[in-house]
């Protein structure tokens, strides 16, 4: 009796328990930002969000943006985030470029980070201000190079930034000399070039895209392998005379380094999912993405090279890291 009277009591308390666990409220997922709403990022984030939400059985996914240091502020609060799963980091190109521009970063970029999924890529567009002479990069260079000096410019959005390497790497090749004006973002860059202040801007199509079409920048190549389809009449930086020379901004998701492999397979997995979604793809196109969809592996392995890429090429180049 007694026996049957514990038994009991212990079958109330795990009913107790587990009627608690499934009444309480599941944890959110929560993608980290390290920019402002409208940015690049921030737009992946919240096209996959209601769809990854519904991949994951409901669960409340969350678009958290933590702004500054050039992502630095964002990657360093992922990193050192509960490894459960419920916290990943929305990188952008620069989590590649980081290690090889700037000392002391607050987190390890290959140890404290594990690679769930490269979501999407997007080639750089050369958007220039019609007063710029040439119908494109190639007629541009043939007039620029017959000027003494610096004439024209560049706007970037940051010392170091991918459309700071990239000119670099072009200027090298071309033997033209441009002057580098970084401004604090794409907006800014943009808005030089319509004015004047700037000549040229290295950006995605999606931040150039409307003064495009307005006849406020002329596009001169396109920094991928192969044309864009909006921009069918645009050739490439190779059809341009660079072979080789490409440059995409990026981005992935990235989960803190201890998380264990099946709650990362789980995340690539619904990713991969989301990213096939015909709705989801369209929605991304549409914003000038890309859809990549890689595993873990994949993604850890292109910062890899990405790192490795232009980390040589400042040592090579020596060029100015100061602002």
């Amino acid at each position: 009796m007694k026996l049957r009277q514990i038994m009991s009591g212990l079958c109330a308390v795990v009913a107790l328990v587990g009627g608690s666990a499934q009444a309480a409220p599941e944890r959110p997922l929560v993608l980290v930002v390290p920019y402002p709403p409208g940015g690049s990022t921030d737009i992946l984030a919240r096209i996959m969000q209601p769809r990854l939400s519904q991949e994951l059985g409901g669960r409340p996914v969350v678009v958290e943006n933590r702004v500054g240091a050039a992502s630095q502020i964002a990657s360093a609060f992922v990193a050192r985030a509960e490894p459960d799963g419920n916290t990943l980091l929305v990188s952008f190109d620069n989590h590649a470029i980081n290690p090889a521009v700037r000392n002391n970063l607050p987190y390890d970029t290959f140890k404290d980070f594990k690679g769930i999924s490269q979501t999407v890529r997007f080639p750089l567009v050369i958007g220039a201000n019609p007063k710029v002479p040439g119908k494109n990069l190639a007629e541009f260079l043939a007039a620029a190079g017959k000027e003494p000096g610096n004439k024209f410019n560049y706007a970037s959005t940051g010392v170091g930034s991918l459309n700071h390497l990239a000119p670099e790497e072009l200027k090298q090749r071309s033997k033209v000399d441009l002057l580098h004006v970084p401004y604090s973002g794409a907006g800014p860059a943009v808005q030089a070039v319509v004015g004047g202040q700037a000549d040229m801007t290295w950006l995605s199509f999606a931040a150039l895209r409307g003064q495009i079409q307005a006849g406020k920048i002329k596009p001169l190549a396109v920094a991928g392998e192969k044309r864009l389809p909006d921009l069918p009449d645009v050739p490439t930086l190779s059809e341009s005379g660079f072979p080789g020379l490409v440059a995409y901004s990026w981005s992935g998701m990235f989960a803190p380094a201890a998380t264990p492999d099946p709650v990362v397979n789980k995340l690539t997995t619904a990713f991969q999912t989301v990213l096939k979604d015909a709705e989801v793809r369209r929605k991304l196109e549409e914003a000038g993405f890309e859809v990549v969809g890689s595993d873990g592996p994949a993604l850890d392995a292109y910062v890899q090279n990405e790192f490795k890429r232009w980390d040589s090429f400042i040592k090579s180049s020596k060029i100015s890291l100061e602002n």
